[in-house]
């Protein structure tokens, strides 16, 4: 997983007054949980963290005080204005290499689905997985191929497992599904021809009615 780096300074006070004249110099208060004694205040320029609350994709964070020192951590928090939509405040906790951490992954998903091409709609039931795993394990993003899908079938979270990380949902959360639509054409391809091993195929699309009904009955 990329990081991204803050160049901060630690808050000497963290009373009302101090908090806003921070804001009203461009800076955004911040604390770091996590780390040994009590939770660390500092702040940082607004910009500085465009990229990494501006975006779908998610990072690491590494925090670079001014005296020297150095945090490895991700985003817990983020406050914002509720007029400017400004940020207000952000919350950030300490990681590390060899302790096992837990975020939200976005989904990419891979390939056209084959009840699309005959006239279906993908429907998108997560957008993000809630996954655990070190921190060097983790990916940017989750692929998934949707291409095997028929109109009615479900991609379930078992499709995306990996050793890498454990996903945090149950076996039978749908992360899309291919629904009907006005425009279905009929599909005139042998079913016999396209059906796939199941030992071939992540158990959530196994090429077979019986497992689309099988998964439907889990819900």
């Amino acid at each position: 997983m990329k990081s991204i780096t803050i160049n901060g300074s630690k808050r000497e006070s963290v009373g009302k007054k101090a908090t806003k004249a921070l804001r009203n110099a461009g800076q955004v208060p911040c604390v770091l949980y996590g780390v040994e004694g009590d939770p660390l205040h500092f702040a940082a320029e607004e910009i500085a963290f465009q990229s990494l609350v501006y975006t779908p994709d998610v990072h690491t964070v590494k925090i670079k005080l001014k005296d020297g020192e150095s945090y490895a951590a991700i985003l817990q928090d983020i406050q914002f204005h509720p007029v400017t939509d400004a940020i207000q405040h952000m919350d950030f906790y300490q990681i590390f290499d060899d302790k096992p951490i837990t975020m939200e992954i976005p989904i990419h998903t891979e390939g056209v689905a084959r009840g699309v091409k005959n006239g279906g709609v993908l429907r998108y039931n997560l957008r993000r997985l809630k996954v655990r795993g070190l921190p060097g394990d983790l990916p940017d993003y989750i692929v998934a191929n949707v291409t095997k899908l028929k109109i009615g079938q479900k991609l379930y979270v078992t499709a995306v497992a990996s050793d890498d990380y454990k996903i945090q949902h149950p076996d039978n959360t749908v992360i899309c599904q291919v629904r009907t639509s006005r425009n279905i054409v009929e599909d005139l391809e042998d079913e016999d021809e396209d059906e796939v091993a199941a030992d071939e195929v992540p158990a959530s699309e196994v090429d077979s009615e019986a497992a689309v009904k099988e998964g439907e009955d889990k819900e």
